[in-house]
């Protein structure tokens, strides 16, 4: 597959936190387009919010970018769904095509408009999914297809605008594209090589070393389960 190092911004787009579901749990999850400029900071977009900071947001989860080549796909599974209509279905700051999970790496460095951002780590799908798309097992689904998306860090400060390119200017770990975190943490769970070679990467969030450590110590994954259905079906 040929890799794309320049593709214009098809969206940007921030939310407001709003109820979500019979829960009524505070998210941020519904994001609008915004034309811009719009400035980028090392905590997100201006105007952007996240209604649970201790899983959402943060350094090494200032932006979220999702492909908008994984809707065709979608729309094939779960029928034309109206949020598939457009960008930020899946609750995404970045919409574009060309780049996915096999073609992007962990620490790739893109320039965005006037800010640098990296890529810090794969999406982890949460039960949010489920009540956004009515569908009880969409997180699961977004899981086990791998069409994740990823977040970025952002190292240099800026104003993005929709239409500007995303230029991936560094390539530090070309041998870890994003399709192979997610193999090692769903598919190949207790590959100790694998998980050995994650746990020693310089760029991988905190987080993301930890989950390879406890494997490697407990022989064990990880319940899955309140991440994906909440603490009581949805």
């Amino acid at each position: 597959m040929s890799e794309i190092d320049k593709t214009p911004v098809q969206a940007i787009l921030t939310g407001k936190i709003a109820p979500l579901g019979d829960r009524n749990v505070p998210t941020g999850i519904d994001k609008r387009v915004v034309q811009g400029p719009l400035w980028l900071s090392t905590t997100g977009f201006v105007g952007d919010h996240q209604g649970d900071t201790k899983v959402h947001g943060g350094p090494d989860k200032a932006v979220h970018h999702y492909p908008r080549d994984h809707y065709a796909s979608w729309c094939q599974e779960i029928g034309n769904h109206p949020l598939l209509a457009s960008a930020g279905a899946f609750g995404e700051n970045l919409s574009t095509y060309g780049l996915t999970e096999e073609t992007v790496a962990l620490g790739d460095v893109f320039r965005l408009g006037n800010a640098v951002v990296e890529v810090s780590q794969g999406r982890q799908p949460c039960w949010k999914l489920n009540s956004r798309f009515g569908v009880n097992t969409m997180a699961h689904q977004v899981q086990k297809t791998g069409r994740t998306g990823w977040y970025y860090r952002v190292l240099e400060e800026g104003e993005v605008s929709s239409g500007d390119i995303l230029e991936r200017i560094e390539r530090p770990l070309q041998d870890w594209p994003l399709k192979r975190l997610w193999q090692i943490l769903y598919v190949k769970t207790l590959d100790r090589d694998e998980l050995e070679q994650m746990a020693a990467l310089e760029k991988l969030p905190d987080g993301w070393r930890r989950y390879a450590q406890r494997r490697l110590a407990s022989g064990k994954v990880e319940d899955w389960d309140r991440r994906l259905k909440g603490d009581k079906p949805v």
